[in-house]
């Protein structure tokens, strides 16, 4: 499976209509892909497409709980726990686990010697399987409202993919959810827009692209817009400007409607369709 991640340093770039739109040429095709959202706080790639909802697993988490009974109070799980999720007060006999905060990695159970510390399940999320007749498939990462870290849930969702080919919607921003997701791939898509801001959060997602050793190229969204920096920048520092797609408001108002824009938009089809194929060229093995 060649997994090919749809990036972008900021929110708001065009991830998802790029991914969504690609993941259509590549099943018009007839290429064995799925599409894998793995912005799991906001996943919405499923609303593009008719599909129907095939399975659902829930993904947990251990973690502790304390029996205040049995605590000393001695602060012990408090020091070793490198995600600061425990409080202990020993004057106020106050033992408290901040569950938000826990990323279950165990360390405060292997620290507790007196067996106060046991473990519990702690729902994060789930990944929903979707398809539908004419072969579409797509993984869906969402998480549980109120859970701190969207990780667990996202790698579950890449885990759960399985396709000749695999489209990641990755998350927005630079962080822990979006470090995962482009680890996962072999190949990264940055999406950018052509202004100042753009050209700021391209330029901290190339730094890590390229400290990661992860191939990659960048396409322009919204071109036309604003001004010439990012183009500037992507020559100068040789990097692959793989497509542009030009601000065009009927675009705009097509994905507001949850409509995929290479349908009815030939011009716009024959440039995803050149966008397959030069990922196909680099992927090898998959022939268009």
């Amino acid at each position: 499976m060649f997994k090919i991640a749809v990036a972008s340093g900021k929110g708001g770039t065009g991830k998802t209509f790029v991914s969504t739109n690609l993941y259509q040429t590549f099943i018009e095709y007839g290429i064995n892909a799925v599409l894998t959202d793995c912005d799991a706080e906001e996943p919405n790639a499923a609303s593009f497409f008719k599909t129907e909802l095939i399975e659902s697993k829930q993904v947990t988490q251990k973690v502790p709980q304390i029996d205040s009974s049995k605590c000393l109070f001695c602060g012990k799980c408090q020091d070793w726990c490198a995600y600061n999720a425990i409080l202990i007060i020993k004057e106020r006999g106050l033992s408290r686990v901040m569950e938000e905060l826990c990323h279950g990695c165990g360390a405060c159970s292997v620290a507790c010697e007196n067996g106060a510390i046991t473990e519990k399940e702690m729902l994060l999320g789930e990944v929903i399987n979707f398809s539908d007749n004419s072969g579409c498939k797509i993984v869906e990462g969402r998480l549980k409202v109120g859970v701190y870290t969207p990780v667990p849930v996202l790698k579950r969702a890449i885990n759960s993919t399985y396709a000749d080919l695999a489209i990641f919607d990755s998350p927005p921003g630079t962080s822990c959810p979006f470090i995962h997701t482009v680890n996962a791939s072999d190949y990264v898509i940055l999406v950018t827009e052509p202004t100042p801001f753009g050209l700021n959060d391209l330029k901290l997602s190339v730094e890590i692209l390229q400290k990661m050793g992860r191939p990659f190229s960048v396409i322009i969204n919204r071109a036309g817009l604003g001004n010439r920096v990012v183009h500037d920048y992507l020559k100068r520092e040789n990097i692959e400007l793989i497509m542009e797609i030009p601000f065009d408001k009927e675009i705009a108002s097509a994905y507001s409607k949850g409509k995929l824009a290479v349908s009815g938009r030939p011009l716009l089809a024959a440039k995803f369709s050149s966008l397959a194929r030069k990922l196909t060229d680099k992927i090898g093995g998959i022939a268009l």
